[in-house]
């Protein structure tokens, strides 16, 4: 049985010893986690290099972000944690609502905007729309690389979003509670 089929199945999940976020701290500070790891869910998971069209739409969308909050009350942080229950997610980018001094001593529990870019990891990101909504973040986007799309995930409810929606290439994606915040999604991925 492999171990993905074996994780599937109830009784060896049940078996399993999740992480808290204090122990997972604790542990990589004594250099027994990888640095390039995230907690989901209470387990630790190996981040994904970053191949070179993630970096550049990282960068892009990075800027533009940075640029359309200038002068708001908000930072923009990006692959820096957020945590949220049993898990510390590091979303590529993510706009926080309040000063980065207000978190010297704890990182963030929710942000306002989240973006995952998914070059071939549409699943993972899509199940970590769940640990966003149920923090609250109120807009949660994945980039989805190959299709040229941006999915859009608005309204937190119960643990999940209630809507969700895609802007094709010829489309403006619009994040609803930063209206600042317009992703032509053809300049996006033009070259």
């Amino acid at each position: 049985m492999s171990l993905p089929h074996l994780l599937d199945s109830p009784q060896p999940r049940a078996q399993l010893h999740p992480l808290s976020v204090a122990a997972y701290h604790a542990l990589g500070e004594l250099g027994l986690i990888p640095e390039k790891t995230e907690l989901l869910r209470g387990f630790v998971f190996n981040k994904m290099p970053k191949s070179p069209i993630h970096r550049s739409l990282l960068l892009r969308l990075l800027e533009l972000i940075q640029a359309a909050m200038a002068r708001a009350p908000y930072w923009v942080q990006s692959e820096q944690p957020i945590t949220i229950g049993n898990s510390e997610p590091e979303p590529d980018i993510s706009v926080i609502a309040g000063r980065r001094d207000d978190f010297w001593d704890r990182h963030p529990a929710t942000a306002e905007f989240a973006i995952e870019i998914a070059v071939t990891s549409h699943d993972l990101d899509r199940r970590k729309a769940a640990i966003y909504a149920e923090a609250g973040v109120k807009e949660f986007w994945i980039i989805l690389v190959p299709e040229r799309q941006i999915e859009i995930h608005r309204r937190p409810e119960g643990g999940e979003y209630s809507s969700v929606t895609v802007v094709g290439a010829e489309g403006v994606a619009v994040c609803a509670p930063l209206p600042a915040i317009q992703i032509n999604v053809a300049a996006l991925f033009q070259r």
